[in-house]
């Protein structure tokens, strides 16, 4: 990589473009796009080709035929290496040079999607169109989302004093509820007792300015009484949040349409990995991985990629998520919005304009 990076450029340029949409929402700034992709501690300069990623968990491995993203920040994902690929950690570290070793003999596409049957974070660089944008009708890079109409709007409605019940975690969904927060909403970020969020662990004051002005509520949900109650405070929410793949919602009953029916204006948008429909719709995946499944890495003479940024893919679905359910809120609500991760990077890389 030269000390130009494109992949960096077209992320900021993305940013920008979604701040720009914010603030004719009348939405005030938390920072340029720049300032906002390198909001966290972890991050260094993005001009360095690197396979590792900030935050060490991801990296970017040879297979036989292409490269995969292979992320890792979780202590059971370790348990489960010996099934994905025969490799056996032997402690608490991760053992890279086993992986290694272990890809280089096989199939992207085969990995993937034997490690996303485990419920491990591997993604591939991607060589084309797929069929899981088919099937989710988001080819279009310019509108790299699902909105639907749903139940009846409401006249009148401002993001002033609008309740956002926020049930996300780590950057996306988060980032979506502090740009709301400016705009004067009232947010309740919902965590479990049993399984809060993982970025507590991490950089505190990101995560404290993150959810300055955030109130908290600690349910339950796998209790019946704690389900009465996370239902209980989506009815009467304006907006939600939420960043669970589809089977986690599936179990507990809640299907976010049915709640928008019921609630005139209501807007509720999930951000996941891979979208909320189509064939990789239960798939799991972070911000650096996700980044990479949507092309948006950096690629040297020699054919290797580089990642891009610090998870990059979370503050950039952030952003959209924010500009969108902005709109929404001006249009009187009464909408769905399903994002992925992925797909809001893949716009990013082709460093194409929103159709808003």
């Amino acid at each position: 990589m030269t000390s130009e990076s494109s992949g960096w450029n077209s992320a900021v340029a993305f940013a920008d473009r979604a701040i720009e949409r914010l603030s004719s929402l009348g939405i005030p700034s938390s920072g340029s796009g720049i300032e906002l992709l390198s909001k966290r501690e972890l991050f260094t300069d993005p001009l360095v080709a690197r396979q590792v990623s900030m935050g060490g968990f991801c990296r970017l491995i040879p297979t036989a035929d292409g490269w995969c993203a292979v992320h890792l920040p979780r202590e059971d994902d370790l348990e489960l290496l010996p099934a994905w690929v025969g490799v056996e950690a032997q402690s608490t570290e991760i053992p890279w040079d086993g992986l290694e070793s272990a890809l280089e003999r096989q199939k992207s596409v085969e990995l993937v999607a034997a490690a996303q049957e485990l419920g491990l974070a591997v993604a591939a660089v991607p060589s084309g169109d797929d069929q899981q944008l088919i099937d989710r009708g988001t080819t279009n890079v310019a509108r790299p989302w699902i909105q639907r109409s749903v139940g009846t709007r409401r006249s009148g409605m401002t993001l002033n004093d609008a309740v956002v019940v926020d049930l996300s975690s780590l950057w996306a969904g988060p980032l979506c509820s502090h740009i709301l927060t400016t705009a004067g909403a009232r947010v309740i970020k919902v965590e479990s007792p049993s399984r809060p969020d993982a970025s507590r662990d991490g950089d505190r004051q990101f995560f404290d300015w993150l959810h300055a002005g955030h109130e908290f509520q600690s349910i339950e949900i796998e209790t019946e009484a704690g389900r009465t109650e996370l239902i209980e405070l989506l009815e009467h929410a304006d907006i939600v949040i939420e960043g669970s793949r589809p089977r986690a919602l599936d179990r507990l009953g809640i299907v976010p349409s049915e709640f928008v029916e019921k609630r005139p204006g209501k807007v509720w948008v999930s951000i996941t990995a891979y979208g909320r429909c189509g064939p990789w719709r239960n798939w799991v995946g972070f911000g650096d991985d996700a980044a990479v499944a949507g092309g948006l890495v950096d690629v040297a003479a020699d054919g290797t990629p580089s990642f891009v940024g610090d998870a990059v893919a979370d503050p950039l679905t952030g952003l959209l998520a924010a500009a969108l359910v902005a709109g929404s809120v001006a249009r009187g609500g009464g909408a769905t919005i399903d994002l992925a991760l992925r797909e809001v990077a893949r716009s990013a890389a082709h460093s194409t304009s929103v159709v808003w």
